[in-house]
């Protein structure tokens, strides 16, 4: 049944309440605890615990932190990277070319530089090298470095990992293994076959985290001070969120943490980059995702590969503020080209139909740097996984998106196996894979068909969900914190939404480029200030702009807006319907 009755709204999506259990349980909640009803809705559809909800507000990384020896190999990995800074041996660090690969490589280069090592760091080129450590790259590295660390890359890499003679191997990673792993010191991958999956949500980076907090328990066992682990805490928030991996558990107070180490601004490349972005208030995850991440992406999608996560790792602030300058710039250019590939593959992937399992395009020299970007826009338009292609030659490159509950990476590696993919692997929410363009159409039927058996399709597409509703004299600034803390929100755990019902519109002007800024009220005296980005791209900027009196169901998020020194509450305006 649609919340509020709103079966299609102005963008032509039905809205789902919250059911009739969450329903139960946020009232329960606030009887338990005396919390306002919104933040315990949040809480019940998160599925927290009433005798658990102290707890979940404030979370403590100490309580939550796995131990890192329940993951395979790890005593051993940390001991070797240990031995080399020992021994002031030559140490390379292999990563891959997005922001986990980059913010994990820049875990390892600041650990080791307050340890007064350095280690040289090698991101292969996208187009010419592509995922992963390569034979050439290896083998060059092990003529000059004895121990190479491979970050966010390597599990599935048997011969490049045996091409690097005379030096030693260690994978930290994340991504699916196969039946087999690479013969080398160490893999520590919660990933991994022979492991159990408990740990298998934590990103590259937190992998990495976890291998530097074992190398300090060994450390202090040694009579040994370690580095300041908790300063590095800002990369692997980054990095949690920027890999979509789910903000629940460890992930979720890593973030949290994360979030507050970068909000003292000691980091120089992340200064010089959220300096760049005009990021002007404290950080939270939405900026993680949305405005940091794609720029340390953008030189591994159409620049330099290797100029995220030497940002990253950057020193000072002079080399950070040019290297922030450089990915803002290419950022820019990345957006340009994301939008002539998204705008093909949408109007392709329509032509073709978005109720079946799988959602997918293929183009002709689509840009391999972006195909990953209009894969995410695809599934989020349509909740379904999504995986798009770009044709060059006899080949393709492509990546997917998924959506909670299915496992792409695993079907991507099946198929793979099957011999329908000539490469193929990832994890859960994201995946790559090298297809010959003649068995494109049967490789994409045959994963159209693993997905549908694991869900995927069931949902509506056009569903809106929300948590409850609000008027617009309950929306404060201290409701708006008080929900933050449920919070923070992203994979995994989708932050708040709300209806705010029939509602009067007061003001509506054009702001911007094609975004509508408003002011609504109940027709009581209570107002709220709104703003629809992007609002004249769809039919709510007419709508609502030229309303003429009609009162309007709307949907959004809240939050707190700050200028000059003023903190206000504003709805950002996702959805609406007329009453």
């Amino acid at each position: 049944m649609s919340y509020l009755g709103v079966e299609s709204s102005l963008t032509g999506r039905r809205w789902v309440g919250p059911g009739a259990e969450v329903a139960r349980q946020a009232e329960a909640m606030v009887q338990a605890s005396g919390l306002p009803l919104p933040l315990c809705l949040v809480l019940a559809r998160l599925g927290v615990p009433v005798a658990e909800v102290d707890g979940y507000l404030a979370p403590k990384l100490r309580d939550l932190l796995p131990d890192p020896r329940t993951l395979r190999d790890m005593e051993a990995a940390a001991a070797r990277l240990l031995r080399a800074v020992a021994r002031r041996e030559r140490i390379a660090v292999f990563a891959d070319y997005d922001v986990d690969g980059g913010a994990s490589a820049a875990l390892l280069l600041d650990w080791l530089a307050q340890l007064g090592r350095e280690a040289t760091l090698y991101i292969p080129d996208r187009i010419d090298e592509g995922y992963g450590p390569n034979v050439p790259a290896m083998a060059a590295l092990a003529r000059d470095h004895d121990l190479i660390v491979c970050v966010d890359c390597g599990t599935l890499s048997h011969e490049p990992v045996a091409a690097a003679v005379g030096a030693d191997v260690v994978v930290l990673d994340h991504h699916l293994g196969g039946e087999t792993l690479p013969d080398c010191v160490a893999v520590v991958n919660p990933n991994r076959q022979d492991e159990d999956g408990a740990l298998g949500h934590l990103c590259a980076a937190g992998v990495v985290f976890l291998m530097l907090v074992e190398c300090g328990r060994q450390m202090r066992a040694a009579g040994q001070a370690g580095p300041d682990l908790m300063s590095l805490l800002d990369l692997v928030a980054l990095a949690t969120v920027a890999d979509v991996a789910p903000l629940r558990g460890v992930n979720r107070a890593l973030v949290r943490q994360g979030l507050a180490v970068m909000a003292r601004r000691d980091r120089p490349g992340l200064v010089a980059l959220s300096d760049v972005a005009r990021l002007d208030t404290a950080p939270t995850a939405y900026h993680l995702g949305y405005v940091l991440g794609p720029r340390v992406n953008a030189g591994g999608r159409i620049g330099q590969a290797d100029l995220g996560a030497r940002l990253l790792a950057a020193r000072d602030r002079h080399s950070a503020d040019a290297m922030a300058e450089r990915l803002d710039k290419l950022n820019t250019e990345r957006r340009e080209v994301e939008e002539a590939v998204r705008a093909a593959a949408i109007a392709q992937a329509e032509e073709r139909g978005l109720e079946a399992p799988l959602v997918w395009a293929a183009g002709e020299g689509w840009h391999p740097g972006v195909v990953g970007i209009v894969a995410s826009r695809l599934k989020e338009m349509t909740n379904r996984p999504a995986v798009v292609i770009g044709l060059d030659g006899d080949e393709g490159k492509g990546s997917g998106r998924s959506v909670a509950g299915v496992d792409l990476g695993a079907s991507i590696q099946r198929l793979a196996a099957e011999g329908l993919l000539l490469r193929g692997g990832g994890h859960k929410m994201a995946a790559g894979l090298t297809v010959a363009r003649d068995r494109l159409e049967p490789a994409m039927a045959r994963l159209s068909d693993l997905l549908a058996r694991q869900g995927a399709g069931v949902g509506g597409a056009a569903d809106l969900r929300l948590d409850g509703m609000l008027m617009p004299g309950a929306a404060t600034t201290e409701l708006c914190e008080r929900v933050e803390l449920a919070g923070p929100f992203g994979a995994g755990a989708p932050g708040p939404r709300f209806a705010i019902a029939d509602a009067q519109i007061g003001f509506a002007k054009k702001v911007g480029s094609g975004h509508l800024k408003l002011s609504i009220s109940d027709g009581l005296g209570a107002k709220l200030d709104a703003i629809c980005f992007g609002a004249f791209d769809s039919p709510l900027g007419a709508a609502l702009s030229e309303h003429q009196g009609q009162r309007f169901h709307l949907a959004g998020r809240l939050d707190i807006n700050e200028w000059n020194g003023r903190r206000t509450v504003q709805l950002r305006l996702e959805d609406a319907a007329p009453v």
